[in-house]
């Protein structure tokens, strides 16, 4: 294969994985009547000045399916940890029980589940979209290869290899989230 095409289906291939990671990332942030600690993902603190995440502050652990322990390095954050998480809004109530701040997740009702399956959806779109934008990234620079000059057996042979791609990765995408959809609804 010729080096133009393995830069150009690497990039795409990059382009497609990103897109999956992201997907898998958002996916694992979506609470589904379960502890993770995802669930507190891009809660910031003011750590001396400075604006820590607060895996950076604290040890977070799930003791059980039903429960998030949040145990800050310093006593003195337990307030501004507190502040953190009703202040990101996330439906998480924690209590602070003078050593360490614990979070119990309600179950989800039904309606709610509903909900997240949609937003489940909705970021596995998002995700496809990525995953045809990167389709024709790609396509278009092969059709700038063919108006240079470059064979056009070569060019209809990268198609084809990008084509596969687009459908193995949204495969992958909808395995990703045929498994959250089941999480989300098995009460």
């Amino acid at each position: 294969m010729n080096e133009e095409i393995e830069l150009i289906t690497e990039e795409t291939k990059e382009r497609m994985e990103k897109a999956l990671e992201h997907l898998e990332h958002e996916l694992a942030r979506l609470r589904a009547g379960r502890s993770n600690p995802a669930l507190l993902d891009g809660i910031t603190v003011d750590y001396y000045g400075v604006i820590s995440p607060l895996t950076q502050v604290s040890n977070i652990n799930t003791p059980d399916a039903k429960t998030i322990m949040i145990q800050p390095w310093e006593k003195n954050m337990l307030g501004i940890i507190e502040k953190a998480i009703m202040a990101a809004n996330i439906g998480l109530t924690p209590v602070n029980n003078g050593e360490a701040i614990r979070i119990n997740i309600p179950p989800l009702t039904e309606e709610r589940r509903h909900q997240l399956v949609k937003q489940v959806r909705n970021e596995g779109e998002t995700a496809k979209i990525s995953i045809r934008t990167a389709r024709k990234w790609a396509n278009d620079e092969l059709k700038h290869l063919l108006k240079d000059g470059f064979p056009e057996d070569l060019e209809k042979d990268a198609v084809e290899i990008v084509q596969e791609m687009t459908h193995s990765y949204n495969t992958k995408i909808d395995k990703v989230m045929a498994a959250k959809e089941k999480d989300v609804m098995t009460v």
